[in-house]
């Protein structure tokens, strides 16, 4: 009896470290940073809003407003004449930049087929780093204070950070293929989670000098990773001679290697007719289309699902430590710190769960489960006590169901679309398919941002834990034909496993 594919992947699994090669190791570490470096930069902001928010509201009515100020140069230059407008306006950024970010990772992944994804990154890098000294240090240093300046600025910031992660993506899925995928993607994409909490220490190390000046450490380092990865970062195999991913494997392993995800039933049928062909010299794969990448089977449905999923993981990103702030009266900078741990429970989260699906060959279960167990560790978290070491760690879990899924779509699932059955051999699908998902949920992530500004200031932050349990929910909804189906894939395997024993 011939068996299905997935149970005859393990000679490729134990093949990945002997394929590893020092290309791969500098790959990984470049792309890594260069995307922790771009969330730095981000989470910088969401650390000084509490001081942002105290130098836009006249000092008379904010009892935290820095002293180091002049009173009558502070006064003549205020933009808001009280904190919950302050507020209000720090949310309404996070959603043009979230906006802007989204539409551009639309853009972006189109780009990144069609270019040289390294100086596609490398641009992205250091010009987004001009622009954050622009909006948070040098306005200060000039006090130059204009609503409409800082919204420019952030529409472009969000246009530039886009970049990114279509780029990183794609690149890393040129270099490593199915074997394995789950974990090294599920390790590697703790890049955000480290860059928040390298952005969240930078921040908290000079915060107390000015909050400008979290801005500009940021974007230092910032600029300086760009010119790095210019310089350094392979973008594929083929620029060093290796052979280009998948093929020395289209025999054995790729006839079946994304099935778990949006496969047919018919695990031995080799001769399918793809629309894309690498095999042929004369006839090199072509960058697919917009709408051509829509139409892959699973896009749609994990695209909708991860906009959900994001607008929480963002919210946490953008919204926790002036939820610490503001709802246990702890100090910015000790808020700063203690939100580490979300990202801490994100990376174990990501890691873990990516090696589960390796070895389960299935996504969306795990998914699944994590997000079940995601809904109640947000109940818990919303009734977290004042006490720092309970809320770190009933935070840390909350990051692991959370933060792990979201790792998981945003990069193993996302390469798993961008290399199944249709565009088999294809790297010019990779950015394209990663900045639809990533962009799709960067949109419901930037109108979660307005939502929480407003039902905080209407409600209370205990309705804002009630909106996040209804989208991880409806995340576990987007997917659940996905879930239903690899079920039954699995149950499928196991019975002919049984035939065969």
């Amino acid at each position: 009896m011939a068996l299905p594919g997935s149970l005859r992947r393990q000679p490729e699994n134990r093949g990945l470290v002997s394929r590893c090669t020092h290309h791969h190791i500098v790959v990984f570490l470049l792309t890594f940073f260069s995307y922790s470096l771009l969330h730095a930069s981000r989470k910088t902001f969401s650390n000084v809003k509490v001081s942002i928010s105290s130098q836009w509201t006249p000092s008379c009515l904010n009892s935290t407003a820095p002293e180091l100020r002049p009173y009558e140069l502070w006064n003549s230059s205020h933009l808001f004449p009280n904190p919950e407008e302050a507020t209000l306006f720090l949310g309404t950024l996070d959603t043009i930049f979230l906006f802007s970010y989204a539409v551009g990772l639309f853009v972006s992944g189109i780009v990144g087929d069609r270019l040289n994804l390294r100086w596609v990154l490398s641009f992205g890098m250091c010009s987004s780093a001009l622009v954050v000294f622009f909006f948070g240090t040098l306005t200060e240093w000039l006090h130059f204070y204009n609503k409409w300046f800082y919204c420019c600025l952030w529409v472009v910031n969000g246009l530039l950070q886009s970049t990114g992660w279509p780029c990183v993506v794609a690149v890393m899925g040129n270099w490593f293929g199915k074997a394995g995928r789950g974990f090294v993607f599920g390790l590697w994409s703790a890049c955000a989670s480290v860059g928040n909490i390298l952005g969240a220490f930078l921040a908290s190390c000079v915060l107390k000098y000015g909050y400008e000046y979290a801005f500009l450490v940021t974007a230092s380092v910032q600029f300086a990773g760009g010119v790095i990865v210019f310089f350094g970062l392979l973008t594929s195999p083929k620029e060093v001679g290796l052979p280009e991913l998948g093929a020395d494997e289209d025999v054995v392993v790729e006839e079946d290697a994304n099935r778990p995800l949006m496969g047919s039933d018919d695990a031995d049928d080799d001769d399918r007719n793809y629309s894309i062909q690498a095999t042929d010299t004369d006839n090199q794969p072509k960058a697919i289309g917009f709408f051509q990448a829509c139409c892959l089977p699973g896009v749609v449905l994990y695209s909708l699902a991860y906009a959900c999923l994001k607008l929480v993981n963002y919210s946490f990103f953008f919204w926790l430590p002036f939820y610490l702030s503001n709802n246990f009266g702890w100090k910015e900078a000790e808020a700063d710190q203690l939100s580490i741990w979300y990202d801490v429970g994100g990376i174990i989260g990501g890691t873990i769960q990516g090696l589960i699906s390796d070895v389960l060959q299935k996504r969306a279960p795990v998914l699944a489960i994590s997000l079940l167990f995601a809904v109640g560790s947000l109940f818990g978290y919303s009734r977290s006590p004042n006490s720092k070491p309970i809320n770190a760690v009933i935070m840390a879990i909350t990051g692991f169901f959370i933060g792990g899924p979201s790792n998981m779509i945003s990069s193993a699932i996302s390469a798993d679309l961008g290399r199944q059955d249709l565009v088999k051999g294809s790297s010019e699908a990779l950015a394209t398919v990663t900045g639809i998902v990533d962009g799709t949920g960067s949109i419901g992530a930037a109108v979660g941002q307005y939502l929480v500004s407003l039902i905080q200031e209407n409600l209370t932050w205990m309705w804002v834990f009630y909106f996040f349990i209804l989208m991880t929910s409806s995340t576990i909804l987007f997917i659940s034909p996905l879930i239903v189906r690899e079920i039954r894939l699995l149950l499928h395997e196991r019975h002919l496993r049984m035939l065969t024993e």
